[in-house]
C-alpha cells in the first residue's frame, strides 16, 4: 500500500465521504452507538430507583434531588473536560477503558452503605457515561458516508430509547420479582451485564483513519480507510490540514480554541440549545414515574411498591413515543435537514408544556384530565426526539472540525448534562415552591428559548463533506440541504 496517489487510490476524506455503507461501518456503527444505550438504561432505571431509595436510605429533599443529578453532573464533567482526550489519545483508546468505569461504579452503586456514598459513586460513574458522548459521535461521523451521516448518526443516538424500554424492562420486572424495597440495588447493579458485553465487543475496533491521517499515521490511516471503503486511499495534505494547533497544558482542559471568533457561532449554536433542551427533557422525564405515580395509576388502596409498578409501567408507555420520534428522526434527517427539525421540535415541545401546565389549572388538575395529560406528555416525547433530541447529538460532530471534534461535542454534551442536572434537582424544588402549572410554563419558556437561538445561529451540515463543515468559511454558510 502507498501513501500518495497510484492508479485508482482516491484521497482518503473522499474516499469516506463518498463509501457506500459496508458491514464494516454497521459493524463499527453498533459498537459506538451501544454505550449511548447504557446511558439510556441509567437514566430511567434511576428514576423507577429513586422511590425504593428514598424508603431504604432516606435523606432529605435536596440530598435526594442531588442523588437523582450526581450521574448528570458526572456526565457534564466526563463530556466536557475528558472528551478532548478522544482528540489528543484517539477514539479507540478511550472506548477501550471508559465503560470499565461504568462496570466499576456500577457495582459500588449497588453496594452503596448510606445516601452520600451513593451520589458520590453516581458522580463516578455518570463519567463514564459522559465521556463515551463525544467519542462516538466523533467517531461515527469521520468513518460515515456523507449522504447518510445524518440518519446514521441519529440512528446511534435513537439506541438511547432503546436502553430506556431496557430499564423500563428490568425496573417493571425486578419490582414484580422482587416487590422489596431494596430491589433498587439490582436494579442499579443490572448494568453491568450489557456494559461487559459491549467491552468485550469493542476489542477490535480501529482508529478513526482520519484522526490517523492528522496525527501522523498515515500507514494505518490508508488500511483502515481501504478496509472501509473497499478501495486503496491516499492521504492528502488536505486530509492532513489542522486549523489550530493542539493545545497544551490547561488550555487542553478548557480548550479556549471553541470560544475564537473562528468557532464562537458553532459552540453557541452546539451548546445552547442541548442546555436548554436537557433542562425540559431530564426535568419533566427522569420524575415522570413519581408524577404519574401521584395521579394514582395503580388504585387509591395500592401499596409503596404497586404505585412504582404501575408508575413504571405508565412510563414506559409514554416512552413508547421516544422510539416512534426517533423512527421519524431517521427517515426525515437527511431529507428535510437537521435545523428544520430542531425548530420544529422545540416549537411542538413548547406547546405541548404549555398544553401540560394548563391541564394543570383545569377543575380537578392533571388527575381530572388523564387524557390531556397523555396526549402532552405524548407529543412532547415524539418531538423532543423527532427534534433536538436527535439533532443536538449529531450537530456538534459534524460543523466542529477534526482537531477539535471531540472537544467540541464534549463540550456540547456537558452544557445538555449541566441542563439536565439542573433539571433533575431544581425541578422538586420548585415544584413545592412555585407550583406545577407556573414550572411547566417556566420550561416550556426555556423551549423556546432554544427555538430562538437555533434560528440566529443555525448551521445546516445535511449533504455536505466533513471537509467542506470543517473549512473556515463554514460560519458564514448559509443553510441549505440537499436531497439524498
Amino acid at each position: 500500500m502507498t501513501n500518495g496517489p497510484s492508479g485508482s487510490s482516491r484521497p482518503l476524506g473522499e474516499a469516506l465521504d463518498n463509501a457506500r455503507m459496508s458491514h464494516l461501518h454497521l459493524r463499527f456503527w453498533l459498537l459506538a452507538g451501544l454505550g449511548i444505550m447504557l446511558d439510556g438504561f441509567d437514566f430511567f432505571i434511576i428514576g423507577v430507583a429513586n422511590p425504593l431509595i428514598a424508603e431504604d436510605l432516606g435523606g432529605s429533599t435536596a440530598e435526594r434531588g442531588l442523588l437523582s443529578a450526581a450521574a448528570i453532573v458526572g456526565a457534564a464533567l466526563g463530556a466536557a473536560l475528558l472528551g478532548p482526550l478522544g482528540d489528543r489519545i484517539g477514539r479507540s483508546r478511550i472506548f477501550r477503558v471508559d465503560l470499565w468505569l461504568f462496570v466499576v461504579f456500577s457495582v459500588l452503586c449497588a453496594c452503596a452503605w448510606d445516601i452520600w456514598s451513593l451520589i458520590v459513586f453516581r458522580l463516578l460513574l455518570g463519567v463514564a457515561v459522559g465521556l463515551d458522548y463525544p467519542i462516538a459521535a466523533s467517531y461515527l461521523a469521520e468513518i460515515l458516508p456523507s449522504r447518510r451521516r445524518g440518519r446514521w448518526l441519529v440512528g446511534a443516538f435513537s439506541l438511547q430509547a432503546a436502553g430506556i424500554l431496557l430499564g423500563a424492562a428490568v425496573g417493571v420486572v425486578m419490582l414484580l420479582a422482587l416487590p422489596d424495597i431494596g430491589s433498587w440495588r439490582l436494579m442499579l447493579g443490572f448494568g453491568v451485564l450489557p456494559a461487559l458485553m459491549i467491552i468485550l465487543l469493542r476489542r477490535n475496533m480501529p482508529e478513526s483513519p482520519r484522526w490517523l491521517a492528522q496525527n501522523g499515521r498515515e500507514r494505518e490511516a490508508c488500511e483502515v480507510g481501504q478496509a472501509m471503503t473497499g478501495r486503496p486511499v491516499h492521504v492528502t495534505e488536505r486530509d492532513r490540514e489542522r486549523h489550530e494547533p493542539p493545545p497544551e497544558g490547561l488550555e487542553a482542559l478548557v480548550q479556549p480554541q471553541l470560544f475564537s471568533r473562528r468557532l464562537m457561532r458553532r459552540t453557541v449554536f452546539t451548546a445552547v440549545p442541548w442546555f436548554l433542551m436537557d433542562i425540559a427533557t431530564y426535568g419533566v422525564g427522569i420524575f415522570s414515574p413519581t408524577m404519574l405515580a401521584g395521579l394514582g395509576l395503580a388504585g387509591a388502596n395500592a401499596t409503596f411498591i404497586a404505585d412504582d409498578i404501575a408508575s413504571t409501567e405508565g412510563t414506559a408507555a409514554l416512552d413508547v413515543f421516544l422510539v416512534i420520534g426517533f423512527a421519524l428522526a431517521i427517515l426525515l434527517v437527511d431529507r428535510v435537514g437537521r435545523v428544520p427539525l430542531q425548530l420544529s421540535g422545540f416549537a411542538v415541545m413548547t406547546g405541548a408544556l404549555c398544553l401540560l401546565a394548563a391541564t394543570a389549572q383545569l377543575s380537578g388538575g392533571t388527575e381530572a384530565h388523564l387524557v390531556l395529560v397523555f396526549l402532552g406528555f405524548a407529543l412532547f416525547n415524539t418531538f423532543m426526539n423527532v427534534g433536538p433530541n436527535a439533532t443536538t447529538f449529531a450537530l456538534p460532530a459534524e460543523v466542529f472540525p477534526a482537531e477539535v471534534r471531540a472537544a467540541g461535542h464534549g463540550f456540547a454534551a456537558g452544557c445538555g448534562k449541566l441542563g439536565a442536572a439542573l433539571g433533575t434537582f431544581l425541578f422538586p424544588v420548585l415544584l413545592a415552591d412555585v407550583g406545577e402549572s407556573a414550572l411547566l410554563y417556566g420550561i416550556a419558556a426555556t423551549s423556546a428559548l432554544a427555538f430562538v437561538v437555533t434560528l440566529l445561529f443555525r448551521i445546516e451540515p445535511a449533504g455536505r463533506s466533513l471537509d467542506e463543515l470543517s473549512g473556515e468559511a463554514t460560519a458564514a454558510i448559509a443553510p441549505r440541504v440537499t436531497p439524498p
